[in-house]
């Protein structure tokens, strides 16, 4: 192939316990749907050099080294010793035009050798809501995994129905798990589990001096990582220990939803039956993933186990003090605050339960505390004019109406359940002008005009999207 991409692959470099190297299976008739161009520039590739066959898995690209990565997991509690990616090949890595290292991945690839059954490949569906939702939360600001390509295979997929096939070419600071230190942990091998630790360390966090300080890196990422999602109002659906990445980066985006109306207890994922993944349970949920990184560390961080486990739990203990401070920080903007009072978590907090009584949309009420009217949200007699003079007198006291601040902090526009079920409908009659649509609005979601007003209006009744699924 013709085609420069200049790849320097450090996990291949790691001995084979790590992996299987694996090529993409070749698909019928692949045509690329959407190829993200600025992000390939910034991965310093030329798009137009991106052939279908290439992001579909036909052409390995010269200097890839195709694998498909093992690791374990929880599995909403249960662990799994054995997982890696079924469907899913690590084409290789890059320097970015910024000096960051970054994968690329094809998912719905074909079958691995962990694929456990699978067919190894994806649906369209899942493909598009992956694309339209990491590039979404890319344009909030949050960090996140990205979509560099979907492309149509010209080949069905078998689920309950018969479905047409696609691949996602995904990018990512790095694909290491919480699971992928999991594995080597519960199968004793500590030589590999050191390998891994300081491939983490070099790629992650080159300023850690061993494990603990890697520990608390991840403890500091995902603490941020989760106000991020709670601050609009993003419930991942999955919080398996397979994936919650090393990076800090929102990864493996299946039954993902933004909520409309606000609930704490708001769960769409069709399989979390108890609500481990609820909204108000992800910041604890991540706390436990923590955790098992930390148990799967100890044997690197002290031969007395004891010792340890102190020294482990120490790192652990800072998470909810970080995410605390980064709740409050995001929350306080979103009401307009740029002083701080000690009273300001207990007005935060008696917004949300009053708008949770009313069912209130969670990303327009906030909105409209800087735009307009937001009494229009609550239902509940009384439930604002109980809350707004308190607000009123505390901006008051900052000497500022935190217009511009609110203005910022809360978009007006996100990835509205009925609005990718639409994209995705039209897409699979191979209609991808909505799919289009929508992630041009989405690109710039604090900007309003005319033309995005039905992309932030809430669905009508008919329209609500009340469960959503994985992407297998």
């Amino acid at each position: 192939m013709s085609m420069t991409i200049r790849f320097d692959n450090s996990y291949a470099r790691l001995p084979d316990t790590f992996y299987a190297r694996q090529a993409p299976v070749p698909v019928a008739q692949p045509e690329v749907v959407a190829l993200n161009r600025p992000l390939a520039r910034e991965l310093g590739i030329d798009p137009e050099a991106l052939t279908a066959g290439m992001l579909a898995g036909n052409e390995v690209p010269e200097g890839a080294e195709p694998l498909a990565q093992l690791y374990a997991g929880h599995q909403f509690g249960n662990f799994v010793p054995q997982l890696g990616d079924g469907r899913a090949i690590l084409l290789g890595e890059v320097l970015d035009t910024n000096g960051n290292r970054r994968d690329i991945q094809l998912k719905g690839s074909g079958r691995t050798p962990f694929s456990r059954g699978g067919d190894g490949r994806a649906w369209l569906g899942p493909v598009l809501r992956e694309y339209v939702v990491s590039e979404a939360m890319h344009a909030l600001g949050i960090p996140t995994t990205r979509a560099l390509a979907a492309v149509t295979t010209g080949e069905d997929v078998y689920r309950e129905t018969v479905l047409p096939g696609a691949v996602l070419t995904r990018v990512a600071a790095s694909h290491l798990r919480v699971g992928t230190f999991q594995v080597f942990a519960s199968r004793g091998q500590t030589d590999a589990l050191r390998d891994l630790t300081a491939h983490a360390i070099a790629r992650h966090a080159p300023d850690a001096q061993g494990p603990l300080d890697l520990l608390s890196a991840v403890v500091d990422r995902q603490a941020r990582l989760i106000a991020d999602w709670m601050s609009v109002g993003f419930i991942h659906g999955v919080m398996n220990t397979d994936n919650m990445a090393i990076s800090g980066e929102t990864i493996d985006y299946g039954p993902c939803a933004f909520m409309d109306a606000y609930h704490p207890n708001t769960v769409f994922s069709s399989i979390d039956q108890m609500g481990r993944y609820a909204y108000q349970n992800q910041p604890n949920m991540a706390v436990w993933n923590l955790a098992q990184l930390a148990s799967a560390l100890l044997p690197l961080i002290d031969d007395d186990q004891d010792a340890a486990i102190e020294a482990a739990e120490d790192r652990l203990h800072a998470f909810p003090d970080i995410f605390g401070d980064a709740w409050i920080a995001k929350f306080r903007a979103k009401i307009g605050l740029t002083t701080e009072e000690a009273g300001d978590g207990a007005l935060v907090q008696g917004l949300l339960s009053r708008m949770a009584a009313s069912g209130a949309d969670f990303t327009n009420t906030f909105r409209a505390l800087a735009t307009g009217d937001a009494s229009a949200h609550f239902t509940e007699d009384g439930a604002w004019e109980s809350w707004a003079p308190e607000w009123r007198a505390r901006l008051e006291r900052q000497g500022s109406d935190g217009r511009d601040t609110m203005l910022t902090a809360n978009p007006a526009i996100i990835p509205r359940n009925h609005r990718i079920e639409e994209a995705i409908q039209a897409g699979v009659s191979g209609d991808f002008g909505p799919f289009h649509k929508l992630n041009e609005v989405l690109a710039k979601p604090f900007t309003e005009s005319p033309e995005t007003e039905d992309f932030a209006t809430p669905p009508r009744p008919e329209e609500r999207v009340m469960r959503t699924f994985c992407g297998t």
